[in-house]
């Protein structure tokens, strides 16, 4: 097997699955869908192109730095007067509340056979076609989605997410152990959010486990930069 790793990070992300109406919801972590129509704008495919390729592979993601949820009140259209009472007066005016986590920084991998596919997603990573952004188009990365040795040859989804430096800034924050969220078949958990088509917003369920794991390691810049006790 080869992993591909994607680095989620910014100051604002969102990844709801179940978003109804007025009331737009976030997960905890980047959803498959997410990710996978993060690798198409990087691809520069359309809306009606095929999702097959991508929701095949095999997906897990490490929460190396948990968010904080945070609720916005949004207001969007025109026509409406926001009076001195803090009424609203609705003329095409949406009103909706929407949730989102701040600070969150995430190592998204994915499995596959196929090393040429996974490079080629590297390189459209590298160079995205359209703008890449953490599941709205308000929140764009706060770094590169791209890391450079994040394409791993002959190498297990498993073994890379133990293995890979932690993603956070403060050395000294580094908790004891991370969450990790996984593909599996015979996982507790069911999920609606494999992409089917985003054209038509077609999801299929996807059935994962969560568990934790022992933090990993340190970078090694980070390493010297902590000062002994």
């Amino acid at each position: 097997m080869n992993v591909l790793l994607l680095r989620l990070a910014g100051p604002m992300q969102s990844w709801g699955v179940q978003s109804r109406f007025t009331v737009r919801d976030t997960g905890l972590e980047p959803s498959k869908s997410a990710v996978v129509g993060l690798l198409c704008a990087a691809l520069g495919r359309s809306r009606s192109g095929p999702v097959d390729d991508l929701a095949d592979l095999c997906m897990a993601v490490r929460v190396d730095q948990e968010g904080v949820m945070l609720r916005d009140f949004h207001t969007a259209g025109k026509g409406g007067i926001l009076k001195a009472s803090g009424d609203i007066e609705r003329k095409n005016v949406v009103v909706s509340t929407r949730y989102y986590l701040a600070d969150a920084r995430f190592l998204v991998g994915l499995e596959g056979d196929d090393l040429s596919w996974l490079s080629q997603l590297h390189n459209a990573l590298r160079d995205p076609v359209w703008p890449l952004y953490l599941g709205r188009k308000a929140f764009p990365p706060g770094e590169p989605a791209w890391l450079h040795d994040g394409l791993r040859r002959k190498a297990s989804l498993d073994e890379v997410l133990q293995v890979y430096p932690w993603l956070g800034h403060d050395p000294a924050k580094r908790p004891d152990q991370v969450r990790r969220i996984c593909d599996d078949p015979a996982g507790p958990e069911v999920r609606p959010d494999r992409p089917l088509s985003f054209a038509e917003r077609r999801f299929a369920p996807r059935r994962v486990r969560t568990d934790f794991m022992p933090a990993p390691p340190l970078r090694q810049e980070d390493v010297s930069c902590i000062s002994p006790a």
